[in-house]
């Protein structure tokens, strides 16, 4: 199984791996986590990436994405698809979306984390809070124009653990048992506050309107 996490920047995608990997491992999964390509060439590079180096990042990706061994559960913290969105937006190629969507669609699920988290700055790769929502509208126009399925993750600490693990749950009944949860309703019944329901973004639309 294949999990990809999606995100504007600072959204939470790199600690949400780590959990969603350390509480799968201890329910008794196999687990194989792929941070994010883009972190690692930056630090080495000391710098961003120019256009023409983009579609090596991207097969770099999704290459140690499909190193992982055959029964093992995939966290992967982006996906190819990150890559094609900021090409779009910061250099207007649009070269990587066929291939970005192909490789995206050999995920079994795909978490979008929310943008509930404040911006913070962190490396080179991170460009400002004002290219988040951008960004956000980007990877659900590619997902939602290929027919690819995604569920919303919002939350604070331990519950965006928790409502990450209720997506996949829905996603994969099979594994509510193992992850001692019990299989989600067809629609969320508890208070917004608590909410794990990805395809309900209430939340987010209330505190927007409060704020």
């Amino acid at each position: 199984m294949k999990i990809a996490l999606l995100g504007a920047e600072s959204t939470g995608k790199s600690q949400l791996a780590l959990a969603l990997s350390a509480r799968l491992e201890k329910a008794g999964l196999a687990v194989y986590r792929v941070d994010e390509y883009l972190r690692e060439w930056c630090d080495i590079e000391n710098r961003t990436p120019n256009p023409a180096e983009q579609q090596y990042i991207a097969e770099t990706q999704m290459a140690r994405v499909l190193a992982a061994p055959a029964e093992s559960v995939v966290i992967a913290d982006t996906t190819p698809l990150m890559t094609a969105v900021y090409s779009q937006m910061v250099f207007n190629d649009h070269s990587l979306d066929a291939y970005a969507l192909q490789q995206h669609a050999l995920f079994d699920i795909t978490l979008l984390t929310g943008l509930d988290l404040a911006w913070v700055s962190d490396g080179l790769q991170r460009v400002g809070e004002h290219v988040r929502e951008p960004v956000d509208q980007k990877i659900r126009q590619f997902l939602t124009q290929a027919n690819l399925p995604f569920q919303v993750v919002y939350g604070s600490g331990e519950q965006r653990l928790e409502n990450a693990l209720f997506c996949i749950a829905r996603q994969a009944p099979h594994l509510a048992k193992q992850l001692e949860r019990p299989e989600p309703p067809t629609r969320w019944s508890g208070p917004c506050e608590t909410c794990g329901d990805g395809d309900c973004e209430h939340r987010l639309f209330t505190s927007l309107v409060k704020g």
